[in-house]
């Protein structure tokens, strides 16, 4: 690729301060209006992972096949974030479960952002209901670490080119899950209430006062259709198990 304009990634915010080889910290500018728009010889990509070791090994993979040029790797969230703000790329890769800001987090924040990259979901979650939750919110694919490295590649390619790429989801069943309803303070306090925490608790973990612990229940209970937490939780359990 033609060198205009030099990338330099060593702010620990966007890269982890990962060192990409010269040939790979250099790219064409462009703005993200502009990335839809133009013919991809190249696709462009960053990786975000919360496991050291599943990062480096899809450094690995991606450097290896020719069809992709890695521009930067994050261990969380936010740090994904800040390099969507920083510069344009075609594909993002996110774990569901990452620090700071989840994947659900990743993807309600960039919904509706003109010019953003198309987001893969790369995950082994036990949540059966991540992959529907992926594509209501916007997710151009979803790939499971159970499957073969070969398999995010494809998918990677296929999102790169405008397709949508998803393991079976029954769609007539996407706007009936209450689940998708929830914000996401409504989700963790949901999350929480699994493990049995007191309003008190969840008033100190989440930083926020008891009456408004009450206030986002009480929202919760009404879209989920419940009268309690234990209703609560067991709907959660039952729409995982049964997904």
């Amino acid at each position: 690729m033609c060198a205009e304009q030099n990338v330099v990634y060593q702010d620990s915010a966007v890269s982890d301060e990962r060192n990409l080889p010269e040939s790979r910290s250099q790219r064409t500018s462009s703005t993200p209006e502009e990335v839809p728009r133009r013919a991809m010889s190249t696709i462009e990509i960053v990786v975000a992972d919360k496991s050291p070791l599943v990062l480096r090994a899809l450094v690995r993979l991606f450097e290896e096949d020719e069809r992709f040029n890695l521009l930067a790797t994050a261990s969380d969230g936010e740090r994904f974030l800040e390099a969507c703000r920083r510069f344009p790329f075609h594909v993002g890769v996110i774990g569901w479960e990452m620090p700071f800001v989840s994947g659900r987090g990743v993807l309600e924040r960039l919904k509706g952002r003109a010019g953003g990259p198309r987001i893969v979901v790369h995950t082994g979650t036990s949540d059966a209901t991540a992959s529907r939750q992926a594509m209501m919110l916007g997710a151009a694919g979803f790939c499971s670490k159970a499957e073969p490295p070969e398999r995010l590649l494809d998918v990677c390619s296929a999102v790169a080119a405008g397709r949508m790429a998803f393991p079976f989801v029954d769609v007539a069943t996407l706007a009936d899950d209450p689940l998708t309803r929830l914000t996401m303070r409504e989700r963790m306090l949901l999350e929480s209430l699994t493990s049995g925490r007191t309003n008190a608790q969840l008033a100190r973990d989440l930083g926020i006062s008891v009456h408004t612990v009450k206030f986002h229940l009480k929202n919760l209970y009404d879209k989920l259709s419940v009268g309690n937490r234990a209703q609560a939780v067991a709907l959660s359990m039952s729409r995982r198990q049964h997904a």
